[in-house]
């Protein structure tokens, strides 16, 4: 009895380690791919041609790229939320920028989740001013992405700021 009592243990013990292996085998093959570096590519590109829909002045191109429940965090106004906000801001910075202007993301990283991202990168336009001579204007912005249902990136919040020293408008 001892003899089948020990095969018996012995048995079980393969048996589980076999039932581990198997497992953490048939785990490891159907774990999700990292497409991290697709997506990063990814947004580089819709980042990219978002600032070519700015740059044209394509006002429905350039606000289909924030997601419904965005925000907008413009400098030196308020919190921009809705596509309506997001339409009165592109319009105003469409006057405001007379001649150029072109971003380009720097930074891009994915998080692991597959689900999120964010964008750093820097921006350059010409600065329109009925008092003034045109001026150029640079400076950098931060964007967070999204993945959609529909696996689409869309921005979600939008932030950016000039390098250069504020003047006074008095």
């Amino acid at each position: 009895m001892q003899n089948g009592a020990r095969f018996t243990i012995s048995g079980l013990i393969i048996a589980l380690a076999l039932v581990f292996a198997t497992v953490t085998v048939v785990s490891k093959g159907t774990a999700a791919p990292d497409e991290r570096a697709a997506d990063e590519k990814a947004l580089r590109d819709a980042d990219r041609e978002w600032s070519r829909a700015a740059a044209a002045k394509d006002l429905d191109r350039t606000v289909s790229y924030y997601a419904d429940d965005a925000i907008v965090l413009p400098p030196n106004a308020p919190l921009a939320a809705g596509q309506e906000a997001f339409r009165r801001e592109w319009n105003g910075m469409f006057a405001a920028f007379s001649g150029t202007l072109h971003w380009e993301p720097t930074k891009v990283e994915v998080s692991r989740g597959g689900d999120l991202a964010y964008i750093v990168g820097t921006y350059e336009g010409t600065l329109s001013s009925p008092n003034r001579n045109p001026a150029k204007d640079r400076g950098k912005y931060l964007e967070v992405w999204k993945k959609q249902p529909d696996g689409k990136w869309k921005c979600v919040a939008d932030m950016f700021s000039s390098d250069l020293p504020a003047t006074s408008s008095q």
